[in-house]
């Protein structure tokens, strides 16, 4: 087990020959909170694809607990929410957790998704629905939940308060803040920098 969760090391990646980020370099410690901000198309979300693994790098190394990036290995160890985070409509909320949990070859109650409905203000009456009759807030509230369940090790949120009231905000920070504390290492982008200055004991700005 290496201390560093994340280690990226002069990357630069893009789209058609063209770079978006170059020789980016920064670590992030074993169960710390951590942000990345910046201007829209300075490159956060094209960052965030090239560690997962979506995207290739045109040059520099990255590595996820010490694993290559993209790698089964690495990939096992990753819960993500995108920015733009959209479920099967055809699914309702506990359909969707569980297809997402045995990817990750895990299981999980009803009862224990109802808790956790409910420490996000989410009502349960809702989660037998399906996802196409949701709210931008309630799917957002679904995305989150889905990745804290996981218990994945390392959580990758790209704006994870996107859509969501005040209320929500607060206790979704509640929940980041206690999954924190059970050792889990926290990676947030956004917009938001008082939620980052919140949540985060280091930030990295993309310029």
């Amino acid at each position: 087990m290496t201390p560093k969760v994340l280690e990226i090391s002069e990357i630069s990646a893009g789209y058609d020959g063209k770079n978006v980020i170059n020789d980016v370099t920064f670590h992030i410690d074993r169960g710390e909170t951590f942000g990345l901000v910046g201007l829209n198309g300075a490159g956060k979300t094209t960052l965030i694809k090239t560690i997962l693994g979506l995207k290739d790098q045109s040059r520099g190394t990255i590595l996820v607990d010490g694993q290559k990036n993209g790698s089964d290995a690495a990939k096992k160890q990753i819960a993500y929410l995108p920015e733009r985070f959209d479920p099967a409509w055809f699914l309702n909320a506990y359909e969707f957790i569980d297809f997402t949990l045995s990817l990750y070859k895990n299981k999980i109650t009803k009862g224990e998704i109802n808790v956790m409905a409910e420490s996000m203000g989410l009502k349960t009456a809702f989660l037998s629905k399906r996802a196409q009759t949701y709210s931008k807030g309630m799917r957002q509230k679904l995305g989150l939940m889905t990745s804290l369940l996981t218990g994945c090790p390392f959580l990758i949120l790209d704006e994870p308060m996107s859509g969501l009231d005040p209320l929500a905000r607060a206790q979704v920070k509640e929940l980041l803040v206690a999954a924190k504390a059970k050792g889990q290492t926290i990676f947030i982008c956004s917009h938001i920098m008082s939620d980052l200055e919140e949540l985060c004991a280091r930030i990295a700005v993309m310029h």
